[in-house]
């Protein structure tokens, strides 16, 4: 079967840098729908950044898990996310207090859901309370971890290539950290610590199909030094363009499995992904590489050639 790899058999000839005007407008209107979402509606933190409790617990068999998130339905503890761990037996709950109920009322609740109605011995292994000021930490420290990758991402591209590679580069990671920022305030999908490992896993897989079109610009372009500017760049996106088509297929197949048979705890990651590996790849075509024509990008032997 030779579908899809056919599909590129000959190099396509698509015209990415003449629709590049559309493709900006795109990128304008997503990254203001995206700040005004988060503006307005804000994001639905979990426990790491608001506070609440976890609590691990133990069963004699292996844990009904949908059995204990039934119990935990109720006023007080619908909020629980159930999480089995270890052999099995054991189960990660957290959950974060609604309205004036305090941390240890939640803990209170749990413990009487499940004593009451799972229907056999239940051992609470630990019980751990986040207050809000670890929360406000944990912001604080997630927000400087982004910043410090990107501004390494794009130190490394201005070493490996040239300071316009860097600005496009950067460029794209940040319209990407904003639109996955507005897909979890949009959805209201919850945004925790894991979110913050899904957004610096797309800015590492948005630059990574990035770094494979600068390499190949930087290529034709000492192979092509009178070709104008723009045809360079639409060339060297349409060379590339089987590869990034396999390998976001790939990545796009595993992300589909885990949100299907990854249940409830990897949901909400596993969808951020998907999102993030769609425009991940956009931005690498219409953002990092198309903005390339607007910085006079030149290597030292085409200049000398267009002299």
């Amino acid at each position: 079967m030779r579908f899809p790899f056919q599909l590129f058999r000959n190099v396509p000839k698509f015209d990415f840098v003449g629709y590049r005007k559309v493709g900006f407008l795109i990128t304008g209107l997503g990254v203001i729908v995206s700040i005004a979402s988060i503006a307005i509606h804000g994001f639905n933190f979990g426990i790491d950044f608001t506070g609440g409790v976890v609590m691990e617990v133990r069963t004699e068999q292996v844990a009904d898990v949908g059995k204990m998130r039934s119990l935990l339905d109720t006023a007080g503890t619908q909020n629980a996310s159930l999480q089995s761990v270890g052999d099995g037996t054991q189960v990660l709950i957290r959950i974060k207090p609604e309205g004036t109920e305090n941390q240890n009322q939640v803990a209170q609740g749990v413990r009487g859901a499940l004593d009451t109605g799972y229907g056999s011995k239940v051992d609470y292994l630990k019980v751990d309370y986040v207050g809000p000021q670890v929360g406000s930490e944990l912001i604080r420290g997630s927000i400087i971890a982004l910043a410090l990758a990107m501004g390494a991402i794009m130190l490394y591209l201005w070493f490996r290539f040239e300071w316009q590679y860097g600005v496009g580069g950067v460029l794209a990671l940040i319209h990407d950290a904003i639109l996955t920022l507005g897909f979890y305030s949009i959805s209201q999908i919850e945004f925790n610590l894991t979110s913050v490992a899904a957004l610096l896993t797309i800015i590492g897989y948005s630059i990574n199909d990035s770094v494979v079109i600068f390499d190949r610009i930087r290529e034709n372009l000492r192979k092509y030094k009178i070709r104008p500017l723009g045809e360079v760049l639409n060339l060297s996106v349409n060379e590339t363009l089987a590869r990034t088509f396999l390998t976001a297929g790939t990545v796009l197949a595993a992300l589909i499995g885990l949100v299907g048979f990854g249940g409830e705890v990897l949901f909400g990651f596993s969808t951020a992904m998907i999102f993030g590996l769609l425009v991940g790849t956009y931005s690498s075509i219409y953002v990092s590489a198309t903005v390339l024509i607007y910085m006079n990008l030149r290597n030292e032997d085409a200049a000398d050639a267009t002299a």
